[in-house]
């Protein structure tokens, strides 16, 4: 227990130091002024359905994004493919696709690919403003490289690389960022879970290439062979960092049913800071029911949503069920689950996420 509690000291002084200058250093008039806004979006169907207020007892490829440390859950091998609807009515799809691999008695590697279809864009000039027939399609891709290790029973840890991709035809910039986060499991039948993580820290990001340059004259007629090229400067700007704290416990009811109390604290660098407050009902591990509710400062005041105090796009209710099959006898053998999740958003109506998992 004192090894134990000495790991926990250590991460914490660790992750907060990280985030000291950072994480509680954010300006919330600097709203939307962050790039990479798709590090914060939640790509995978199980722990969205309760709006990752689970994270301090996330597990699977589901970690990757909620709390790393959870990745040292696998058992074997974990395969995840998870799609969503992102804002349905803007066709916006996100495709998502990962494997853990336990790599020693107490490590476990992962890889993860998340991938944005935005669809095709007309293109327009100054000198063709009105659509035409070209087109052209933005891409984004993060690719996230995680290790996780157990160090105890009690205590497990991790960290995540991420690769993030964003470009047109003409323009790209690409940039990485670092994920770290601890879990740590007591009571006397492992049913109260703390974590706490620190993601997307990184260098600043920017953007380059031939978009950012036009031809000019030196004077009005374009016939004028004196022409120029000018680059335009473009702005460095910083990544989305977060902080987040969670609680969890769980409630055994019997042999079968297991209900679920959960809490997180969101630390937003460049929006409102949120709370969420989730449940989760498990029927023999077999069929999982959860829900969850997000608040931040103005959402419960006169506009609710609407209220101009609210800054972020998740806010509010969430749900979502799991059914995971057993084929196999044996306890921890083959396991096939499907997901499902919705969470509602301030614009357009809402997001569902579906998907599946393999675990050996």
């Amino acid at each position: 227990m004192k090894k134990s509690f000495r790991y926990i000291v250590m991460s914490l002084v660790i992750l907060f130091g990280f985030s000291a200058p950072q994480a509680f250093a954010g300006n919330k008039d600097r709203s939307g002024q962050a790039g990479a806004a798709e590090l914060l979006i939640n790509p995978w169907a199980a722990s969205s359905g309760w709006g990752n207020a689970g994270m301090s007892m996330v597990h699977g490829l589901d970690a990757l994004y909620g709390n790393v440390a959870g990745i040292t859950t696998c058992n074997k091998l974990d395969l995840n493919f998870s799609h969503t609807s992102w804002l349905v009515g803007t066709d916006i799809n996100i495709s998502s696709f990962g494997v853990l691999a336990r790599v020693g008695e107490s490590s476990v590697l992962g890889v993860s690919l998340m991938s944005f279809n935005i669809g095709e864009i007309a293109v327009t000039t100054d000198q063709n403003p009105d659509p035409g027939t070209q087109t052209f399609k933005p891409n984004l891709l993060n690719i996230n490289l995680a290790f996780g290790h157990a160090f105890s029973n009690s205590i497990r840890g991790g960290a995540t690389l991420k690769i993030i991709s964003e470009s047109i035809k003409d323009m790209s910039g690409v940039g990485v960022a670092l994920d770290a986060g601890i879990q740590y499991v007591t009571g006397p039948l492992d049913n109260v879970h703390f974590g706490i993580t620190l993601k997307n820290i990184g260098p600043t990001m920017k953007f380059s290439g031939d978009g950012i340059s036009f031809k000019a004259f030196f004077t009005d007629d374009p016939n004028n062979q004196n022409q120029f090229t000018v680059n335009q400067r473009t702005d460095e700007f910083e990544l989305p960092t977060q902080l987040a704290i969670a609680a969890a416990y769980d409630f055994h009811m019997g042999a079968q049913s297991r209900l679920t109390v959960a809490g997180n604290f969101n630390s937003n660098s460049f929006t409102n800071d949120q709370f969420i407050l989730g449940l989760e009902y498990g029927w023999r591990e077999i069929l999982l029911v959860r829900a969850g509710y997000t608040f931040e400062n103005g959402l419960l005041a006169k506009g609710g949503q609407e209220a101009p105090e609210c800054m972020n796009l998740n806010r509010g209710l969430s749900a979502g069920c799991s059914v995971q099959i057993p084929l196999s006898k044996d306890e921890d053998g083959l396991k096939l689950a499907i997901d499902y999740s919705y969470r509602d958003t301030y614009t357009f109506k809402g997001t569902h996420s579906v998907g599946a998992r393999i675990i050996f």
